[in-house]
């Protein structure tokens, strides 16, 4: 058995790579959103043409981006959503709803100062890990049933 996962929310630090380095061996493969910061703003009006209204600038980049989000969300078997440390990540917390909605089995990565604000999300979930390492064990114990250690 092999899974599809979908590596959704917070574009700031490595964690993706975390996953991604700890998960080799396993029949996994990964799909993210854009993580170019830059080039996910500006995709719309990059290919779309120029905006004056900044609205309309990020609701370009937005719709552009949301072809490549629901692909990966709908293609997944399991979408992992990380909230990090800054930035209100409502995008983050839509994948989740989205994911959640479709069925999808949701992994919540997220420090536990979120625990309260995300207690509706995380209820949601099958699993809310705290580190990168915790959502390859989870991964790991799916497709093995294999056991951290």
């Amino acid at each position: 058995m092999g899974l599809n996962v979908y590596l959704s929310g917070e574009i700031h630090t490595d964690w993706r790579d975390q996953i991604i380095d700890g998960a080799q061996g396993l029949d996994i493969t990964f799909n993210a959103p854009v993580t170019d910061h830059a080039a996910s703003d500006d995709c719309g009006v990059e290919i779309l043409g120029a905006e004056d209204n900044k609205y309309w600038h990020d609701h370009k980049g937005a719709m552009v981006n949301a072809i490549r989000t629901r692909k990966g969300i709908a293609d997944a078997d399991v979408v992992v959503v990380r909230f990090g440390d800054k930035y209100k990540q409502w995008n983050a917390a839509f994948d989740a709803g989205y994911a959640s909605a479709l069925g999808k089995s949701l992994i919540i990565l997220q420090p536990p100062e979120h625990d309260h604000a995300l207690k509706e999300v995380d209820a949601a979930a099958l699993a809310v890990a705290r580190t990168p390492q915790e959502v390859v064990q989870v991964l790991r114990y799916v497709l093995t049933g294999a056991l951290p250690g």
